[in-house]
């Protein structure tokens, strides 16, 4: 909530204005009569589907990711957000893309498939990353942290 999304938004449309290639998905609040009820996928290329949504309460027959109140649907995050990073992460080296991750965060982890495509992104030559991470609270998560001590990583901290 101290604006990581808005600032990755308006980076993007500079990068955009200024005739760069971009790709990548923000994660934005979904709000129901003043509250909010969960987050949604965006995709830089219009596309949008549900991260997570407020838990109903009943219990589900099949496995389900939680975080706090809210249930992770890593079907849709997949299916938006995969075919895009593989896109980035296999693009040729003459084609220098900005990649935009926005969030590598606790319901994004619950996706191994996910892990294994931003290291992929990461360790590609011809990408840059603009990412949003969280601040450490409680149990550290390893991909976050992995990120974090890279040589080639640049950490700012907005508040």
């Amino acid at each position: 909530g101290v604006g990581k999304t808005t600032l990755i938004q308006k980076v993007t449309q500079a990068l955009k204005s200024s005739g760069i290639s971009i790709e990548g998905f923000y994660t934005e609040e979904v709000r129901e009569g003043g509250r909010r009820t969960g987050f949604d996928v965006v995709t830089l290329s219009g596309k949008r589907g549900p991260l997570s949504r407020v838990s109903s309460g009943s219990s589900a027959s099949r496995r389900e990711y939680r975080v706090g109140q809210y249930v992770v649907d890593l079907v849709s995050f997949e299916q938006l957000v995969l075919p895009m990073l593989r896109n980035v992460s296999h693009g040729s080296d003459a084609e220098k893309t900005v990649c935009v991750i926005d969030e590598i965060g606790k319901m994004e982890l619950f996706s191994q498939a996910f892990i294994q495509a931003v290291r992929q992104t990461l360790t590609g030559s011809g990408t840059v990353v603009l990412g949003t991470i969280p601040i450490p609270k409680g149990k550290p998560l390893d991909l976050v942290e992995e990120i974090r001590s890279r040589k080639d990583v640049k950490v700012f901290n907005v508040s």
